[in-house]
C-alpha cells in the first residue's frame, strides 16, 4: 500500500518477475551436473545477467525437490560466497576449482575433483 493514498502500487510499480532457464543435460550423477554447474559459472560468471549463487539442480522426474549448488552468503561489501552450499569453514569470495562428492556428506565438496564424461 501506499502511504499517501492506501492504495495498493499498480503493476507499473512493481518489479519485473525474472526469468529461469531450465537446462535439462544427459549427466546422471549429483557430481557430474555440480561440475557442470560450477563449469557454467566459471565461463559465463562475468555476465550480470545471470544470478549463478541461486544456481539449483534437480533430478528430471523430482523437480520440486532441488539441490542447492553455491553459498552466495553476503559478504560484508566484498561480494558474495561463492564456495559450494553447506560448506565447512569461513565464507569466500573466491573458491577452490576443486569440486566432487564427498563420501562422508554425500553433497558437493570442494576437496576431490570430478571430471564430466563425454
Amino acid at each position: 500500500m501506499t502511504p499517501e493514498t492506501g492504495d495498493r502500487p499498480g503493476p507499473e510499480a512493481r518489479a519485473a518477475p525474472r526469468w529461469i532457464i531450465h537446462l535439462p543435460t544427459t549427466l546422471t550423477s549429483l557430481d557430474e551436473v555440480t561440475a557442470l554447474a560450477v563449469a557454467l559459472r566459471d565461463s559465463l560468471g562475468h555476465l550480470a545477467v545471470v544470478d549463478f549463487g541461486e544456481t539449483t539442480l534437480s533430478e528430471e522426474d523430482a523437480q520440486f525437490l532441488r539441490t542447492r549448488v553455491f553459498c552466495d552468503a553476503a559478504l560484508g561489501g566484498a561480494g558474495r560466497c561463492r564456495r559450494r552450499d553447506a560448506h565447512d569453514g569461513p565464507c569466500a569470495a573466491v573458491p577452490s576449482t576443486e569440486i566432487g562428492v564427498s563420501a562422508a556428506r554425500g553433497h558437493p565438496d570442494f576437496l576431490e575433483t570430478v571430471w564430466i564424461r563425454e
